[in-house]
């Protein structure tokens, strides 16, 4: 039961869709600090530093701290271990219907 607890919480931070569209965005970079992320989502600066402290909680990114830039990076090894647990638990049937 533990495991769809984890499930539960992972698909919280994946149900809104600003979160969505920065792992998107993310995904397709190395990294971006938050001023990149706005101008690319035409959010403001606090709506981003918001939503990246939900996904820093949840450890799908990283913040790194360059200067006086933090730089975000997605966590590939958690994204991996998610999909994990979810196949796990629900199934390879489930993923692929």
């Amino acid at each position: 039961m533990e495991q769809i607890e984890k499930i539960s919480e992972i698909y919280k931070v994946f149900s809104d869709p600003t979160r969505l569209k920065i792992i998107h965005l993310l995904l397709g970079r190395r990294h971006l600090c938050v001023n990149g992320i706005t101008k690319h989502l035409d959010i403001s600066q606090s709506a981003v530093s918001q939503h990246l402290r939900i996904l820093r909680q949840a450890d799908l990114v990283h913040a790194n701290k360059h200067y006086n830039f933090v730089h975000y990076s997605i966590n590939r090894e958690r994204l991996a271990e998610f999909n994990e647990l979810v196949t796990n638990v629900l199934g390879e049937n489930f993923l692929k219907n």
